[in-house]
């Protein structure tokens, strides 16, 4: 691709994580990066699959109806299919991958940096006998009750920008300093319990260990302050346990253009 004129694709995706050992690409395993680049390369036709960056890394197991990717291809070779991209993907990918939307980027676009926050969903259910087996890759089996109110109560005290130190796993050079817009849990209408969390990025294993955390208070093993204080802490604390990955679903990522 060298020399030749290129253009930049937004792709719009979503996954089932299940089968996938995260988002980034690592030799021997399954992964959505390595499996959506193989495929975007045999419809482009190119010598070696575009390299993508993503809006935000996605852990094993954990799924995605809103992930954000982009890619620098040549410009003769998305001409030629621009009109049918969506459709070649579908037959090239795999049933628990799909690409929702393939175009040109708006001058400037950058899938990670340029986006405004990311929007994650949790889905617990804490009751036995309604839990479903056919949602069970995707809803955490909780064996207590949970007092949603007494989780927002907890929640509120993490809102804002802090070092979420305690609920981050570290990374060698990287802050763990986050704007948390959002931090909240309704019942659906099937009476799953669904947290939304919204920040303008997450450090990694930052939702997971919220989750986590909120469950504690709202199946009575912690207090309602607990959460605000293993926060301002800014330590990692052995009570708070990660939460598992597969109720975990990236919804939306939000771009100013």
């Amino acid at each position: 691709m060298a020399g030749q004129p290129l253009v930049r694709l937004r792709l719009d995706l979503a996954y089932d994580g299940s089968g996938f050992s995260g988002w980034a690409a690592q030799p021997g395993r399954r992964t959505v990066q390595a499996v959506v680049e193989e495929a975007l390369g045999r419809v482009l036709r190119v010598p070696a699959p575009p390299r993508l960056t993503v809006a935000g890394r996605t852990d094993a197991g954990v799924h995605a109806r809103g992930q954000v990717a982009h890619a620098d291809v040549p410009a003769q070779s998305w001409a030629p299919v621009a009109d049918t991209a969506v459709h070649r993907m579908a037959r090239a990918l795999p049933p628990d991958v799909r690409i929702r939307a393939m175009t040109p980027a708006p001058a400037g676009f950058d899938a990670r940096f340029s986006a405004l926050c990311r929007c994650y969903s949790y889905r617990v259910c804490d009751e036995p006998a309604a839990a479903d087996p056919v949602r069970r890759n995707e809803t955490l089996w909780h064996p207590r009750r949970l007092d949603l109110a007494l989780m927002n109560a907890a929640a509120r005290a993490c809102l804002g920008n802090h070092d979420f130190a305690a609920f981050c796993r570290r990374r060698e050079g990287a802050t763990t300093v986050r704007t948390l817009l959002r931090l909240d849990w309704a019942r659906d209408g099937d009476g799953v319990a669904v947290a939304v969390v919204e920040a303008n990025a997450f450090c990694h294993n930052m939702v997971r260990a919220l989750v986590g955390a909120l469950l504690a208070v709202g199946d009575g093993r912690r207090p309602p302050e607990w959460p605000g204080q293993v926060l301002a802490a800014g330590i990692r604390d052995p009570g708070v346990h990660v939460a598992p990955p597969h109720g975990l679903c990236l919804e939306d990522v939000r771009y100013p253009f």
